[in-house]
Protein backbone atom coordinates (compact mmCIF):
# COMPACT_ATOMS: atom_id res chain seq x y z
CA UNK A 1 0.00 0.00 0.00
CA UNK A 2 0.99 3.34 -0.60
CA UNK A 3 -0.05 7.59 -0.21
CA UNK A 4 -0.27 10.55 -2.24
CA UNK A 5 1.49 13.12 -1.00
CA UNK A 6 1.35 17.14 -2.50
CA UNK A 7 4.00 19.24 -2.61
CA UNK A 8 2.23 22.72 -1.19
CA UNK A 9 5.15 24.82 -2.20
CA UNK A 10 4.63 23.94 -6.14
CA UNK A 11 0.77 25.03 -5.89
CA UNK A 12 -0.42 28.09 -7.78
CA UNK A 13 -4.12 29.03 -9.47
CA UNK A 14 -2.74 27.08 -12.61
CA UNK A 15 -1.74 24.01 -11.11
CA UNK A 16 -4.46 23.57 -8.58
CA UNK A 17 -7.03 23.56 -11.40
CA UNK A 18 -4.83 21.39 -13.47
CA UNK A 19 -5.18 18.63 -10.48
CA UNK A 20 -9.35 19.10 -9.89
CA UNK A 21 -9.84 18.92 -13.67
CA UNK A 22 -7.55 15.94 -14.36
CA UNK A 23 -9.19 13.43 -11.44
CA UNK A 24 -11.79 11.32 -12.97
CA UNK A 25 -13.29 10.86 -9.35
CA UNK A 26 -13.12 14.38 -7.85
CA UNK A 27 -11.14 13.34 -5.30
CA UNK A 28 -8.97 16.66 -6.08
CA UNK A 29 -10.98 19.16 -3.82
CA UNK A 30 -10.01 22.82 -3.36
CA UNK A 31 -10.08 24.66 -0.29
CA UNK A 32 -8.19 27.92 -0.47
CA UNK A 33 -5.06 28.11 -2.02
CA UNK A 34 -4.34 24.07 -1.07
CA UNK A 35 -5.61 21.25 -2.46
CA UNK A 36 -7.15 18.26 -0.51
CA UNK A 37 -7.60 14.63 -1.21
CA UNK A 38 -11.02 13.07 -0.38
CA UNK A 39 -12.03 9.54 0.30
CA UNK A 40 -13.35 9.38 -3.31
CA UNK A 41 -9.97 8.81 -4.08
CA UNK A 42 -9.26 4.92 -5.84
CA UNK A 43 -5.62 5.31 -6.14
CA UNK A 44 -5.59 5.85 -10.20
CA UNK A 45 -2.64 7.93 -9.50
CA UNK A 46 -3.69 9.94 -12.88
CA UNK A 47 -2.87 13.14 -10.90
CA UNK A 48 0.96 11.63 -10.55
CA UNK A 49 0.87 10.43 -14.41
CA UNK A 50 -0.39 13.08 -16.06
CA UNK A 51 -0.52 16.01 -13.99
CA UNK A 52 1.95 19.17 -13.27
CA UNK A 53 5.51 17.36 -13.09
CA UNK A 54 6.75 17.15 -9.27
CA UNK A 55 3.43 18.25 -7.63
CA UNK A 56 1.98 15.25 -6.53
CA UNK A 57 3.89 12.14 -5.80
CA UNK A 58 3.23 8.19 -4.95
CA UNK A 59 5.03 7.01 -1.77
CA UNK A 60 5.42 3.25 -1.33
CA UNK A 61 4.55 2.74 2.09
CA UNK A 62 7.13 0.52 4.41
CA UNK A 63 5.33 -2.35 5.73
CA UNK A 64 7.32 -4.90 8.16
CA UNK A 65 7.31 -8.54 7.66
CA UNK A 66 6.00 -10.63 10.16
CA UNK A 67 8.72 -13.59 11.22
CA UNK A 68 6.24 -16.44 9.92
CA UNK A 69 8.63 -18.99 12.08
CA UNK A 70 6.87 -17.56 15.33
CA UNK A 71 3.29 -18.98 14.14
CA UNK A 72 2.95 -22.35 14.52
CA UNK A 73 0.10 -24.79 14.45
CA UNK A 74 -3.74 -25.26 12.52
CA UNK A 75 -6.68 -24.83 15.07
CA UNK A 76 -10.27 -25.68 14.46
CA UNK A 77 -12.74 -24.28 16.67
CA UNK A 78 -15.25 -26.64 18.42
CA UNK A 79 -18.42 -25.39 17.75
CA UNK A 80 -21.56 -26.79 19.80
CA UNK A 81 -24.84 -28.36 18.76
CA UNK A 82 -26.41 -27.06 22.28
CA UNK A 83 -24.07 -24.61 24.33
CA UNK A 84 -26.08 -25.71 27.51
CA UNK A 85 -24.95 -29.53 26.63
CA UNK A 86 -21.78 -29.37 24.95
CA UNK A 87 -22.87 -31.46 22.11
CA UNK A 88 -20.01 -31.29 18.92
CA UNK A 89 -21.36 -30.05 15.58
CA UNK A 90 -20.48 -32.58 13.23
CA UNK A 91 -18.44 -29.78 11.32
CA UNK A 92 -15.79 -29.73 13.80
CA UNK A 93 -14.99 -32.74 13.18
CA UNK A 94 -15.10 -32.11 8.85
CA UNK A 95 -12.51 -29.12 9.89
CA UNK A 96 -10.44 -31.62 11.91
CA UNK A 97 -10.16 -33.48 8.57
CA UNK A 98 -9.05 -31.21 6.71
CA UNK A 99 -6.71 -29.59 9.16
CA UNK A 100 -4.73 -32.58 9.58
CA UNK A 101 -4.15 -32.44 6.14
CA UNK A 102 -3.09 -28.89 5.92
CA UNK A 103 -0.88 -29.06 8.97
CA UNK A 104 0.99 -32.59 7.42
CA UNK A 105 2.06 -30.44 4.55
CA UNK A 106 4.25 -27.97 7.07
CA UNK A 107 4.62 -30.17 9.68
CA UNK A 108 2.48 -28.28 12.17
CA UNK A 109 0.42 -29.65 14.78
CA UNK A 110 -3.51 -29.96 14.92
CA UNK A 111 -5.18 -27.98 17.42
CA UNK A 112 -8.80 -27.62 18.90
CA UNK A 113 -10.48 -24.51 20.74
CA UNK A 114 -12.97 -26.08 23.07
CA UNK A 115 -14.92 -23.26 25.38
CA UNK A 116 -17.90 -24.03 27.26
CA UNK A 117 -19.20 -25.23 30.79
CA UNK A 118 -18.84 -29.02 31.55
CA UNK A 119 -17.18 -29.77 28.67
CA UNK A 120 -13.74 -31.60 29.69
CA UNK A 121 -15.74 -35.58 29.04
CA UNK A 122 -16.28 -33.85 25.38
CA UNK A 123 -13.37 -32.64 24.83
CA UNK A 124 -11.54 -36.44 25.14
CA UNK A 125 -13.92 -37.82 21.85
CA UNK A 126 -11.68 -34.93 20.05
CA UNK A 127 -8.28 -37.00 20.68
CA UNK A 128 -10.35 -40.02 18.43
CA UNK A 129 -9.86 -37.60 15.64
CA UNK A 130 -6.18 -36.92 15.59
CA UNK A 131 -5.92 -33.48 17.35
CA UNK A 132 -2.47 -33.08 18.70
CA UNK A 133 -3.98 -30.87 21.85
CA UNK A 134 -7.36 -29.65 22.89
CA UNK A 135 -7.77 -26.12 24.90
CA UNK A 136 -10.34 -26.40 26.82
CA UNK A 137 -11.98 -23.22 28.68
CA UNK A 138 -14.44 -24.53 30.90
CA UNK A 139 -15.71 -21.89 33.21
CA UNK A 140 -20.10 -20.78 34.18
CA UNK A 141 -19.15 -17.75 33.11
CA UNK A 142 -19.01 -19.47 29.10
CA UNK A 143 -22.36 -21.36 29.37
CA UNK A 144 -23.92 -19.47 26.83
CA UNK A 145 -22.62 -17.93 23.87
CA UNK A 146 -22.04 -14.39 24.43
CA UNK A 147 -19.63 -12.82 22.24
CA UNK A 148 -17.17 -10.88 24.87
CA UNK A 149 -16.20 -13.63 26.97
CA UNK A 150 -15.89 -16.34 23.99
CA UNK A 151 -13.42 -13.54 22.23
CA UNK A 152 -11.59 -13.28 25.49
CA UNK A 153 -11.01 -17.02 25.87
CA UNK A 154 -9.84 -17.32 21.89
CA UNK A 155 -7.82 -14.08 21.73
CA UNK A 156 -6.00 -15.74 24.77
CA UNK A 157 -5.14 -18.64 23.30
CA UNK A 158 -3.79 -17.53 20.19
CA UNK A 159 -1.88 -14.89 22.25
CA UNK A 160 -0.41 -17.95 24.28
CA UNK A 161 -0.16 -20.17 21.15
CA UNK A 162 0.29 -18.28 18.18
CA UNK A 163 -1.23 -20.26 15.24
CA UNK A 164 -0.89 -20.10 11.77
CA UNK A 165 -4.26 -20.68 11.02
CA UNK A 166 -7.58 -21.12 12.40
CA UNK A 167 -10.58 -23.41 10.82
CA UNK A 168 -13.86 -21.85 12.10
CA UNK A 169 -17.75 -23.83 10.87
CA UNK A 170 -19.69 -21.26 8.97
CA UNK A 171 -22.38 -21.49 11.20
CA UNK A 172 -24.26 -18.88 13.37
CA UNK A 173 -21.69 -18.90 16.00
CA UNK A 174 -18.99 -19.22 14.14
CA UNK A 175 -19.87 -16.49 11.72
CA UNK A 176 -20.42 -14.02 14.59
CA UNK A 177 -17.22 -15.26 16.46
CA UNK A 178 -14.64 -15.52 13.45
CA UNK A 179 -15.10 -11.73 12.36
CA UNK A 180 -14.82 -10.77 15.85
CA UNK A 181 -11.34 -12.70 16.31
CA UNK A 182 -10.28 -11.37 12.58
CA UNK A 183 -10.72 -7.65 13.73
CA UNK A 184 -9.28 -8.23 17.05
CA UNK A 185 -6.17 -9.15 15.60
CA UNK A 186 -6.55 -6.94 12.79
CA UNK A 187 -6.09 -9.91 9.79
CA UNK A 188 -7.79 -11.17 7.53
CA UNK A 189 -11.04 -13.50 7.24
CA UNK A 190 -12.05 -15.31 4.40
CA UNK A 191 -15.62 -16.44 4.63
CA UNK A 192 -17.70 -19.79 3.15
CA UNK A 193 -14.17 -21.27 1.67
CA UNK A 194 -14.90 -24.21 -0.85
CA UNK A 195 -11.19 -25.37 -0.76
CA UNK A 196 -8.68 -24.77 1.22
CA UNK A 197 -4.24 -25.92 0.79
CA UNK A 198 -1.21 -25.16 2.24
CA UNK A 199 2.01 -23.82 0.79
CA UNK A 200 5.53 -24.44 1.80
CA UNK A 201 5.73 -21.08 3.57
CA UNK A 202 2.41 -21.83 5.50
CA UNK A 203 0.95 -19.61 2.98
CA UNK A 204 -2.74 -20.65 3.41
CA UNK A 205 -4.03 -20.92 0.13
CA UNK A 206 -8.25 -19.97 0.46
CA UNK A 207 -10.55 -20.55 -2.79
CA UNK A 208 -13.95 -19.41 -2.51
CA UNK A 209 -16.85 -18.66 -5.50
CA UNK A 210 -16.98 -14.80 -5.61
CA UNK A 211 -19.36 -12.40 -7.55
CA UNK A 212 -22.01 -14.47 -7.68
CA UNK A 213 -20.42 -17.47 -8.28
CA UNK A 214 -19.33 -16.61 -11.83
CA UNK A 215 -15.89 -16.65 -10.13
CA UNK A 216 -13.31 -18.89 -7.95
CA UNK A 217 -11.30 -16.19 -5.82
CA UNK A 218 -8.03 -17.19 -4.30
CA UNK A 219 -7.14 -15.30 -1.45
CA UNK A 220 -3.94 -15.32 0.10
CA UNK A 221 -2.63 -13.25 3.33
CA UNK A 222 1.06 -13.45 3.42
CA UNK A 223 1.96 -11.13 5.70
CA UNK A 224 -0.58 -11.38 8.61
CA UNK A 225 -1.46 -13.92 11.47
CA UNK A 226 -3.10 -15.74 12.16
CA UNK A 227 -5.12 -16.78 9.38
CA UNK A 228 -8.70 -17.54 9.50
CA UNK A 229 -10.88 -18.69 7.31
CA UNK A 230 -14.60 -20.03 7.76
CA UNK A 231 -16.47 -23.31 5.89
CA UNK A 232 -19.52 -24.38 5.24
CA UNK A 233 -20.75 -28.04 7.21
CA UNK A 234 -20.80 -30.53 4.75
CA UNK A 235 -18.13 -29.39 2.17
CA UNK A 236 -14.65 -31.02 3.79
CA UNK A 237 -14.60 -34.61 4.91
CA UNK A 238 -14.45 -35.95 8.55
CA UNK A 239 -11.74 -38.21 9.41
CA UNK A 240 -12.61 -41.69 10.48
CA UNK A 241 -12.84 -42.27 14.16
CA UNK A 242 -9.83 -44.23 15.95
CA UNK A 243 -10.57 -46.52 18.63
CA UNK A 244 -7.44 -44.82 20.16
CA UNK A 245 -7.10 -41.93 21.97
CA UNK A 246 -3.97 -39.71 20.91
CA UNK A 247 -3.05 -36.10 21.84
CA UNK A 248 -3.65 -34.26 25.10
CA UNK A 249 -5.66 -32.21 26.43
CA UNK A 250 -4.31 -28.66 28.15
CA UNK A 251 -6.95 -27.02 30.71
CA UNK A 252 -6.94 -23.09 30.44
CA UNK A 253 -8.36 -20.37 32.94
CA UNK A 254 -9.63 -16.67 32.52
CA UNK A 255 -9.79 -14.03 34.70
CA UNK A 256 -12.20 -11.60 34.97
CA UNK A 257 -14.81 -12.97 32.22
CA UNK A 258 -17.34 -10.37 31.78
CA UNK A 259 -19.98 -9.39 29.62
CA UNK A 260 -22.79 -6.62 29.01
CA UNK A 261 -25.14 -9.54 27.64
CA UNK A 262 -26.85 -11.54 30.61
CA UNK A 263 -28.79 -14.57 29.03
CA UNK A 264 -32.30 -14.04 30.62
CA UNK A 265 -33.71 -17.47 29.49
CA UNK A 266 -33.04 -20.15 26.76
CA UNK A 267 -35.51 -21.11 24.53
CA UNK A 268 -34.69 -24.71 22.43
CA UNK A 269 -35.54 -24.10 18.80
CA UNK A 270 -37.79 -26.60 17.19
CA UNK A 271 -35.82 -29.28 15.38
CA UNK A 272 -36.91 -29.37 11.73
CA UNK A 273 -36.02 -31.64 8.99
CA UNK A 274 -32.43 -30.34 7.59
CA UNK A 275 -31.20 -30.97 3.89
CA UNK A 276 -27.92 -31.02 4.95
CA UNK A 277 -28.31 -34.44 6.75
CA UNK A 278 -30.30 -35.90 4.41
CA UNK A 279 -29.09 -39.11 2.73
CA UNK A 280 -31.37 -39.07 -0.49
CA UNK A 281 -32.26 -35.48 -2.34
CA UNK A 282 -34.40 -35.05 -5.23
CA UNK A 283 -33.77 -31.61 -6.65
CA UNK A 284 -35.23 -29.98 -8.87
CA UNK A 285 -34.69 -26.24 -11.40
CA UNK A 286 -36.54 -24.13 -13.50
CA UNK A 287 -37.86 -26.86 -15.55
CA UNK A 288 -40.54 -27.29 -12.81
CA UNK A 289 -43.27 -24.82 -13.65
CA UNK A 290 -46.00 -25.35 -11.28
CA UNK A 291 -47.12 -27.16 -8.07
CA UNK A 292 -49.06 -29.61 -10.07
CA UNK A 293 -45.77 -30.06 -11.92
CA UNK A 294 -44.33 -30.64 -8.25
CA UNK A 295 -46.23 -33.81 -7.60
CA UNK A 296 -44.43 -36.80 -8.84
CA UNK A 297 -41.34 -35.01 -7.60
CA UNK A 298 -42.81 -35.45 -4.68
CA UNK A 299 -44.09 -38.83 -5.31
CA UNK A 300 -40.36 -39.88 -6.72
CA UNK A 301 -38.78 -38.32 -3.02
CA UNK A 302 -41.40 -40.52 -1.32
CA UNK A 303 -40.77 -43.42 -2.89
CA UNK A 304 -36.47 -43.02 -2.66
CA UNK A 305 -37.29 -41.77 1.41
CA UNK A 306 -35.57 -38.43 0.12
CA UNK A 307 -35.94 -35.17 0.89
CA UNK A 308 -37.30 -32.50 -1.67
CA UNK A 309 -34.51 -29.45 -2.53
CA UNK A 310 -34.18 -26.81 -5.36
CA UNK A 311 -32.91 -23.90 -6.99
CA UNK A 312 -33.28 -20.28 -6.16
CA UNK A 313 -36.07 -19.70 -8.87
CA UNK A 314 -37.67 -22.46 -7.33
CA UNK A 315 -38.36 -20.55 -3.81
CA UNK A 316 -39.32 -17.92 -5.50
CA UNK A 317 -41.65 -19.12 -6.99
CA UNK A 318 -42.63 -20.33 -3.80
CA UNK A 319 -42.62 -24.19 -4.96
CA UNK A 320 -40.59 -25.24 -2.16
CA UNK A 321 -39.42 -23.95 0.97
CA UNK A 322 -35.98 -21.26 0.97
CA UNK A 323 -34.80 -23.79 3.75
CA UNK A 324 -34.50 -26.43 1.05
CA UNK A 325 -32.84 -24.07 -1.27
CA UNK A 326 -29.27 -25.62 -2.79
CA UNK A 327 -26.06 -23.63 -3.33
CA UNK A 328 -24.29 -20.53 -2.66
CA UNK A 329 -27.12 -18.52 -1.09
CA UNK A 330 -28.50 -21.18 0.38
CA UNK A 331 -27.63 -24.67 1.77
CA UNK A 332 -24.66 -26.92 1.43
CA UNK A 333 -25.30 -30.76 1.03
CA UNK A 334 -23.13 -34.02 0.79
CA UNK A 335 -26.01 -36.82 0.88
CA UNK A 336 -25.20 -40.45 -0.56
CA UNK A 337 -27.74 -40.00 -3.93
CA UNK A 338 -28.75 -36.79 -5.42
CA UNK A 339 -31.18 -36.35 -8.38
CA UNK A 340 -30.55 -32.91 -10.24
CA UNK A 341 -33.78 -32.80 -11.99
CA UNK A 342 -34.09 -29.92 -15.17
CA UNK A 343 -31.35 -27.84 -13.14
CA UNK A 344 -28.90 -26.58 -15.67
CA UNK A 345 -25.65 -26.69 -13.26
CA UNK A 346 -24.80 -22.92 -12.70
CA UNK A 347 -21.79 -22.87 -10.12
CA UNK A 348 -24.30 -21.11 -7.83
CA UNK A 349 -25.88 -24.82 -7.73
CA UNK A 350 -23.42 -26.86 -7.87
CA UNK A 351 -20.93 -25.55 -5.12
CA UNK A 352 -23.35 -26.54 -2.39
CA UNK A 353 -23.45 -30.03 -3.97
CA UNK A 354 -20.70 -31.26 -5.77
CA UNK A 355 -19.09 -33.16 -3.38
CA UNK A 356 -22.61 -35.93 -3.45
CA UNK A 357 -21.31 -39.36 -3.40
CA UNK A 358 -23.59 -40.05 -6.46
CA UNK A 359 -25.07 -36.94 -8.52
CA UNK A 360 -28.14 -38.18 -10.85
CA UNK A 361 -28.75 -35.24 -13.54
CA UNK A 362 -31.78 -35.31 -15.73
CA UNK A 363 -32.46 -32.20 -18.20
CA UNK A 364 -33.21 -31.61 -21.79
CA UNK A 365 -30.37 -30.11 -22.66
CA UNK A 366 -27.16 -32.53 -24.02
CA UNK A 367 -24.94 -29.63 -23.32
CA UNK A 368 -26.17 -28.56 -19.63
CA UNK A 369 -23.02 -27.87 -17.21
CA UNK A 370 -24.65 -30.38 -14.88
CA UNK A 371 -23.76 -32.92 -17.02
CA UNK A 372 -20.20 -31.83 -16.06
CA UNK A 373 -20.16 -32.35 -12.34
CA UNK A 374 -23.18 -35.96 -12.59
CA UNK A 375 -21.69 -39.23 -12.27
CA UNK A 376 -25.03 -40.24 -14.41
CA UNK A 377 -26.72 -38.47 -16.63
CA UNK A 378 -30.00 -38.76 -18.40
CA UNK A 379 -30.99 -36.80 -21.87
CA UNK A 380 -34.42 -36.21 -21.72
CA UNK A 381 -37.79 -34.22 -20.63
CA UNK A 382 -38.46 -34.64 -16.88
CA UNK A 383 -42.27 -35.15 -17.70
CA UNK A 384 -41.01 -38.49 -19.06
CA UNK A 385 -38.28 -39.71 -17.33
CA UNK A 386 -39.70 -38.65 -14.19
CA UNK A 387 -43.33 -41.07 -14.42
CA UNK A 388 -40.81 -43.48 -15.69
CA UNK A 389 -38.30 -43.75 -12.72
CA UNK A 390 -41.13 -44.29 -10.44
CA UNK A 391 -42.87 -46.80 -12.36
CA UNK A 392 -39.53 -48.84 -12.03
CA UNK A 393 -38.76 -47.93 -8.51
CA UNK A 394 -42.48 -49.39 -7.89
CA UNK A 395 -41.52 -52.53 -9.64
CA UNK A 396 -38.45 -53.31 -8.28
Amino acid sequence: MGKLVINENKLNEQVIDQLVKICPFGAMERVGDKVQISAACKMCRLCVKKGPSGVVEFIEEKKVLIDKSLWRGVAVYVDHVDHVDGDIHPVTYELIGKARELAAKINHPVYAVFIGQNIKDKAEELLHYGVDEVFVYDDAALKYFRIEPYTKAFEDFINKNKPSTILVGATTVGRSLAPRIAARFRTGLTADCTILDMKENTDLVQIRPAFGGNIMAQIINPNNRPQLATVRYKVMNAPVRSEEKKGKITLCSLKDITSNIEVLKVVKKQVEENIADAEVIVSVGRAVKSEKDMEPIKKLAGLLNAQVAGTRPLVEAGLIDAKKQIGLSGRTVKPKLIFAIGISGAVQYTAGMNNSDCIIAINSDANAPIFNVAHYGIVGDLYEIVPELIKKIKVS
